[in-house]
């Protein structure tokens, strides 16, 4: 029998603006199967149905929430897997050649992404549940090959979309920074990479001041600003592209970034191979940005101690940012 879900936390919103329940999309990268193998199991566990797509994606259908995508996490290898080559033209076989030498590459290193629908929050102890099985069918994650920088993605919905709230989760994120990137133990493969950059010192000192509550043209401009990239563990590129698409594009139009009304929290590992590991892990640390954005007085406690943390050379070794998180702006069980 499998063991149970470890308890996933309530945030302090469970609801959007329109007072329907928040969703939370997961975006999952492992390796160890092949993507068919993986796409069935998937399916099976849920009770979907496989659709192929090109190459090096499949579409599982049948859930209430939308469809679920496994996928290579390779841009280009996806595109050139959607091309027909049904007609034997030497064009067609010099590709086809072509590609099959970047996949084969591809495998050593290249994840399989298994991206589910916006699911509600009482869904969240599904994806544990999958988690689960398919490390029981043999799924590794990060820690099994020194080249695999593999992550777990949490796209949450935000409760509203006022500049306000946007500006709380943001200033509640860069304080608990220190603390959630020692609590995620990042491994050294996704070290190396830029993936999960930290935010600019100058960004931070900006974002935490008292009187930095822009309008939304504003905080988008000056996170732009700041931040052309998606290298960010919480990327705010989809939630922008979202609320302003021409601002964004403007200063980065990459062909990446996904308009979506969510967070997009991109610091966890997949550790899908590790006994007992599952999204409870992330998305319970993340609970702890929602719970302090949403707590205005402590949220401004909270960003004068990092600010003078930040600004006093001597407190920024001596005195251990995390620690102090852990003992005075988290809840004590978070630890």
């Amino acid at each position: 029998m499998n063991a149970s879900p470890s308890p996933l936390k309530t945030p302090p919103h469970t609801t959007n603006a329109e007072g329907k329940a928040r969703c939370v999309g997961v975006e999952l990268e492992l390796s160890g199967m092949e993507l068919d193998t993986i796409a069935q199991l998937v399916a099976k566990h849920l009770s979907l149905t496989v659709e192929h797509g090109g190459r090096y994606d499949r579409k599982l259908t049948g859930d209430n929430a939308g469809d679920w995508i496994i996928e290579l996490d390779y841009a280009k290898l996806k595109r050139l897997g959607r091309n027909d080559r049904s007609e034997k033209t030497l064009a067609n076989q010099i590709d086809q050649s072509a590609e099959e030498v970047l996949a084969w590459a591809a495998k050593m290193v290249v994840p399989v992404e298994i991206v589910s629908p916006p699911l509600p929050l009482d869904r969240l102890q599904d994806v544990d549940r999958l988690i689960e099985f398919l490390r029981q069918q043999g799924a590794e994650g990060t820690e099994d090959s020194p080249v695999y920088a593999f992550g777990m993605q949490l796209n949450p919905e935000l409760p509203d979309l006022s500049a306000h709230t946007i500006n709380a989760h943001l200033k509640a994120f860069l304080c608990l920074y220190d603390w959630l990137i020692k609590r995620a133990d990042i491994d050294l493969s996704r070290r190396l990479t830029s993936y999960v950059d930290p935010f600019p010192k100058a960004y931070i000192t900006r974002v935490l001041a008292h009187d930095y509550w822009p309008d939304r043209d504003t905080l988008i401009a000056d996170y732009l600003a700041d931040n052309p990239t998606r290298n960010r563990a919480l990327d705010m590129l989809p939630l922008f592209t979202h609320l302003d698409e021409k601002q964004v594009n403007q200063a980065l139009n990459d062909g990446l970034t996904k308009a979506r009304p969510t967070f997009h929290y991109r610091l966890p590992d997949s550790k899908v191979s590790r006994p007992q590991w599952g999204i409870h892990e992330a998305w319970n640390d993340w609970v702890e940005v929602e719970k302090l954005a949403a707590d205005s007085k402590r949220l401004t406690a909270c960003c004068d101690a990092y600010l003078a943390h930040l600004n006093d050379p001597l407190s920024r070794i001596t005195n251990n940012w995390a620690e102090k998180v852990n003992t005075l702006w988290v809840d004590p069980l978070s630890q």
